[in-house]
């Protein structure tokens, strides 16, 4: 009897460890309350770190009355910066910040279709490392593109990538090329200059072409989507019920600065 009761015990212990276990890896999911409907969203775990830190500010009730501050009809609805909660009527808005950022989690098996969820963060060029804001999120409503649209975009992506690796390069020796141009050495600057062309041109066709695979192409041409963004922005969730929200935010009058003419809150909870 005592080895019996032992077994059971031990099986029982393994049911509550592994029901813990799953309880863990749950998808966690939340909703997103605006006067125009709900959305619905899951986060992923292949990005851990931003989905934390958004459970953690969900948590803390930070995403309560705060606005969707920055709106474009056809690209994305964008909201999340603090300074937004209370903000005067027609201040310009999207500079806030909580004092850190995160580091990029882009993954390449995620892209730009309607619906997904991705951080905000400051351009390359003080932001080379693309890391994100720690609060500041948007949402895409992208447009539907035609196939041709697509392959002309494929060239204009990986002319962008090169000149992306130029400017990195003349970043890294800027302070040459400042040297050279203060000491009146024009020939010289350019002479640098067109070896780095040079050097990103060779280092460029060992690249493999961008290419829109069957599955982006799908998604692109069908709901729509932002394919210039792609790998460029971390995405961490996407929206899984309320689509038609984006759109009723989307279409409403903005400013010069693309804030809604009138105040759009929202409210994030935890979905149980």
């Amino acid at each position: 009897m005592k080895r019996i009761t032992l077994v059971l015990l031990f099986a029982a212990l393994l049911v509550n460890m592994s029901c813990g276990f799953s309880g863990e890896k749950e998808t966690k999911r939340f909703q997103i309350e605006t006067e125009y409907g709900t959305m619905r969203i899951k986060l992923y775990d292949e990005t851990p770190i931003h989905r934390d830190n958004f459970t953690k500010l969900v948590n803390e009730g930070f995403y309560t009355d705060l606005l969707f501050h920055r709106v474009i009809q056809g690209f994305m609805i964008q909201g999340g910066d603090p300074d937004s909660k209370n903000a005067e009527p027609g201040k310009q808005l999207g500079g806030g910040d909580l004092g850190y950022t995160i580091p990029a989690e882009i993954n390449p098996n995620f892209f730009h279709r309607r619906g997904v969820l991705a951080a905000a963060r400051m351009g390359d060029q003080i932001n080379p490392e693309k890391r994100s804001s720690a609060s500041q999120f948007y949402i895409l409503q992208g447009k539907i593109f035609r196939n041709g649209e697509l392959d002309t975009l494929q060239s204009q992506l990986e002319e962008t990538r090169k000149q992306n690796m130029l400017q990195a390069k003349i970043r890294a020796i800027e302070p040459e090329l400042n040297k050279l141009g203060a000491e009146g050495k024009q020939d010289e600057m350019m002479a640098r200059y067109e070896a780095l062309k040079n050097e990103v041109a060779a280092e460029a066709g060992k690249l493999p072409p961008i290419r829109f695979t069957e599955e982006q192409r799908k998604a692109y041409t069908t709901v729509g989507g932002y394919p210039s963004l792609d790998n460029n922005y971390t995405i961490f969730g996407e929206i899984t019920e309320g689509l038609d929200v984006i759109d009723k935010i989307a279409a409403q009058e903005v400013d010069p600065f693309n804030r809604p003419q009138k105040d759009i809150k929202f409210k994030i909870t935890t979905l149980k």
